[in-house]
């Protein structure tokens, strides 16, 4: 989520709130674009700013007082609790990629915003623009329309993975390409934080009925099994029982 301010130029002052893994996955793009960025976490991290040329600031009034055009939220969903003042422009924002599937670049991943309350459509342009330039696919929608959508592919690709991890699926020798791909499924959702699957589930109402609907699917799947076991076992009563 951004929360913008005013500014005219295409090159911007961009304060991160939230300095973890994806937000430095952002930085790093951003820098390369050329913005000027401030960050501030609760971990420090100040070697890590110098290093990549980004004020860090410790105080987090200060950071807030800081000449910023836009501050960028990139906090864990269970750690989010917004409370912004009317004069403060609102775009939310979710770019559908991250650290391990954008590490090669961000064309053609999906970036989904909407315009909440926009006053400052220069500054909002410009930071639309850091990701249409990326070669994002922009996809402007409601955050009801988003949370529909996310709770459906997101937070459902992430429960499976995080069964196979359940599971503790391994390699083996004889692997096919399906079983390699719940591989990848599995290893990529655990490299995700637990707080981030939980607050998909937490802070999406849409994502409950997601979850019974996956149990109920389950369920009728064990049930056709079982009816062809049975089925068969009719057809060949002498045969061993499995």
């Amino acid at each position: 989520m951004a929360v913008s301010s005013s500014s005219s130029s295409s090159t911007l002052k961009i304060g991160i709130i939230g300095f973890g893994p994806f937000g430095q996955f952002l930085a790093k793009t951003m820098i390369k674009q050329g913005h000027i960025l401030r960050a501030t976490s609760r971990t420090d991290h100040s070697q890590l700013c110098h290093r990549l040329g980004i004020s860090f600031f410790s105080d987090k009034r200060a950071f807030l007082e800081a000449d910023n055009d836009v501050i960028l939220i990139s906090t864990s969903i269970l750690s989010l609790s917004e409370v912004l003042p009317e004069e403060v422009d609102v775009l939310c924002t979710h770019p559908m990629f991250g650290p391990e599937s954008g590490q090669n670049g961000w064309k053609d991943f999906a970036f989904v915003y909407e315009k909440v309350r926009i006053r400052d459509e220069a500054t909002c342009s410009s930071f639309l623009r850091i990701f249409e330039s990326e070669g994002c696919k922009m996809l402007e929608m409601s955050c009801e329309e988003h949370d529909k959508v996310a709770a459906k592919s997101q937070f459902l690709t992430h429960t499976i993975g995080r069964v196979l991890s359940e599971l503790e699926i391994q390699s083996t020798s004889m692997n096919t390409k399906g079983f390699e791909t719940l591989i990848r499924l599995k290893e990529s959702s655990v490299n995700d934080s637990f707080d981030l699957f939980s607050g998909l589930y937490i802070h999406n109402r849409f994502a409950k009925q997601e979850l019974l609907d996956l149990e109920a699917a389950f369920e009728k799947v064990k049930r056709k099994l079982q009816q062809k076991m049975e089925v068969q076992q009719e057809q060949s009563p002498n045969e061993s029982k499995l």
